[in-house]
């Protein structure tokens, strides 16, 4: 696959002037529009995932698990930005989906797909500011829900995420991929790509990630991220809501996927 880490300035360039926010490979939109969503549409998510998940989770898909797999992973072997990423979240509580301390007073929820691009450029040029000024800090805590609706290179990354959840390491996973992320419906994001950035997280138990992929807790998790996407009439990603701890939140009006600006204002808001 032919991919790479971009470099903190080439984002920043790139953010200045975001693009309009649509797939690669089509018209669809990536930035979330709720009005949308109806519930009609939530329902047939619902079906479309139930049977994607039966192919992607149980293994029936062209890729085949990687027989090189190692029993733990390390920068040494890592994909381009391991470093980066273990610095990145070193010191700062995870536990499961939830970045950040469990008493911070404000809660960011952020639903993604790790094959959007416009996912890719916020988590890549507006979580590296956000998380060392309010997550690092004790002030906001990150719940992510991964969603996958993109295509099936969405499914496979989804439940990758959620089993490194499972080992408390969701957010380097995700960050290690957007920082190698290929072109979206593809096939970059395949099990020997779910394998190594698994690898690339220190510390992070290969073999068991790849077996809980296809665990019942895993696929209860992708089920409940789709209800809860369309009981908050998600319609694409990056979508962010943000308030006091406790509450649903308000969603943020992103503007670009480099819109740094409107998350700090709801942040400070709901800081107060």
């Amino acid at each position: 696959m032919a991919s790479g880490k971009k470099s903190r300035e080439a984002r920043r360039a790139a953010a200045s002037k975001p693009p309009p926010v649509q797939s690669k490979g089509g018209t669809r939109s990536r930035q979330a529009s709720p009005k949308v969503l109806g519930a009609a549409a939530g329902l047939v998510i619902l079906i479309v995932i139930g049977v994607v998940l039966g192919v992607v989770l149980t293994g029936n898909n062209k890729s085949s698990t990687p027989t090189d797999v190692p029993s733990v992973g390390s920068i040494a072997n890592g994909l381009p930005g391991s470093a980066d990423v273990a610095a990145m979240f070193k010191g700062i509580p995870q536990k499961n989906l939830v970045l950040g301390s469990a008493f911070a007073p404000v809660t960011m929820t952020e639903f993604i797909d790790l094959q959007c691009p416009i996912c890719q450029e916020f988590e890549t040029t507006v979580m590296p500011d956000i998380i060392p000024k309010y997550v690092r800090t004790g002030k906001v805590k990150v719940y992510v829900r991964p969603w996958a609706f993109i295509g099936p290179d969405s499914f496979r990354g989804q439940s990758a995420m959620l089993a490194a959840g499972l080992q408390n390491k969701a957010f380097n996973y995700a960050q290690i991929l957007y920082d190698n992320q290929g072109t979206e419906n593809t096939g970059w994001l395949d099990s020997n790509m779910v394998v190594q950035a698994a690898a690339s997280i220190p510390g992070l138990k290969v073999p068991q990630l790849v077996t809980d992929m296809k665990s019942s807790t895993v696929k209860n998790e992708a089920k409940a991220v789709a209800a809860e996407a369309s009981a908050r009439q998600v319609a694409g990603t990056p979508t962010i809501f943000v308030g006091k701890t406790g509450t649903k939140g308000t969603q943020v009006n992103l503007q670009s996927g480099g819109d740094e600006q409107s998350l700090v204002a709801a942040l400070d808001a709901a800081l107060g």
